[in-house]
């Protein structure tokens, strides 16, 4: 058990790794918005072109690498929607078993499927290097790779999540650096 948890705790470090990146990204997504209404205005005020559809697309694709990023560190830091009127009251134990078949029944095969769906389009995306329609637009293939490796690090996160549960309803001893997400597996 304790290679396993060994193994989570990787898995853990990447997302909050790229949770970090999915934070900065917010800014950058920022910045580039700014920059873009700023150049539209001014611009339009000394009759010159300065923004581009690129930083309009640009900042379309930093909003949704935010989210396929975050994917895994969202749900290691329990901060997905939760309705927890009744299962607040639980045992850190019955919650355990609960989260370890919903991940188990739902979650994992939701990322699966989501891989599986994802690929073919992909491909296609790439061979035929689709483009955006909008002129000076960018392609459209990198950024449909990310929705895979979204659904990669879901699924890393969820196994990570599924032997952490695993070890409490075992009763394992889990050192409390593994326990620190606001999740059932969470020291109370």
């Amino acid at each position: 058990m304790q290679l396993l948890l060994k193994f989570s705790r990787a898995i853990d470090a990447i997302s909050e790794r790229l949770g970090w990146l999915s934070m900065m990204l917010v800014i950058l997504t920022v910045v580039i918005g700014f920059y873009n209404v700023l150049a539209r205005y001014i611009g339009r005020f000394i009759g010159m072109q300065l923004s581009s559809n690129i930083f309009i697309e640009t900042q379309w694709y930093l909003f949704s690498l935010v989210f396929f990023l975050s994917f895994g560190y969202i749900l290691k830091n329990g901060i997905n929607v939760r309705v927890d009127f009744i299962y607040t009251h639980w045992t850190k134990r019955s919650k355990a078993l609960l989260d370890f078949w919903g991940h188990l029944l739902f979650l994992l095969p939701y990322c699966l499927l989501g891989i599986w769906v994802t690929v073919n389009p992909v491909i296609t995306s790439w061979t035929q290097w689709e483009q955006s329609p909008d002129p000076s637009g960018l392609p459209r293939a990198p950024i449909k790779s990310m929705i895979i490796v979204a659904f990669v690090i879901l699924t890393l996160q969820t196994i990570s999540e599924l032997i952490k549960l695993w070890a409490v309803i075992r009763g394992e001893d889990i050192p409390v650096a593994d326990l620190e997400a606001e999740s059932p597996i969470r020291i109370e």
